[in-house]
């Protein structure tokens, strides 16, 4: 059942028409996605069960058919759209953990977990929020910076220190540690948001 989700969730992931480049190589980028939190995982949580595995795999599934300019562009259609995409997400996963025949007790976890469902309260939730922070500290933080030139340093203080606020002090402790590997061009940055 695990082999079959996991398949359905990269079978899904490898539509996407928006491609990234990865080691000279061109890849989905959602299928990227997916591959950069499952191996982010298995450094951070290298325990994790495997609903946590098909969570984590699954928390950017399909996300190009829940566009951003379907919602307002301000700070309130942005909040809309996140929540609307965690269900989106949520939803879709358990579609295909029913396809492969898991219990519904066990696409309850799951959906629970993609859903964001009572982050900090939730070990669940927080781990697919932990992961998916690291991955984008490790991989997209960089590229994020460089599509807004016009953001200035206090402003990128803030986006940086949200980023901290949404991780478990586990997570905290793994990046302190050395665990990731952070954007060169932003390390004074990300060291002075932490002061």
């Amino acid at each position: 059942m695990f082999n079959k989700v996991i398949t359905l969730i990269d079978e899904a992931n490898n539509q996407d028409p928006n491609s990234e480049q990865h080691n000279g190589e061109s890849f989905p980028k959602e299928y990227l996605y997916s591959q950069r939190m499952s191996e982010m995982l298995t450094r951070f949580k290298p325990d994790a069960d495997e609903l946590m595995q098909i969570a984590v795999r699954a928390q950017h599934i399909q996300r190009w058919k829940s566009p951003r300019s379907d919602f307002e562009m301000n700070k309130q259609g942005y909040h809309q759209w996140r929540s609307a995409l965690y269900i989106f997400h949520a939803s879709l996963v358990v579609e295909l953990m029913k396809q492969a025949g898991f219990s519904d007790t066990d696409q309850n976890r799951v959906y629970n977990a993609v859903a964001k469902k009572d982050i900090k309260r939730n070990p669940d939730s927080q781990l697919v929020e932990d992961v998916a922070s690291l991955v984008f500290i490790e991989h997209y933080m960089l590229g994020f910076a460089s599509a807004k030139p016009d953001y200035n340093e206090e402003k990128w203080i803030g986006i940086i220190r949200r980023t901290w606020q949404k991780m478990s002090d586990e997570a905290h402790e793994f990046v302190l540690a050395g665990n990731i590997k952070l954007p060169t061009p932003l390390v004074g940055l990300i060291h002075k948001a932490l002061e």
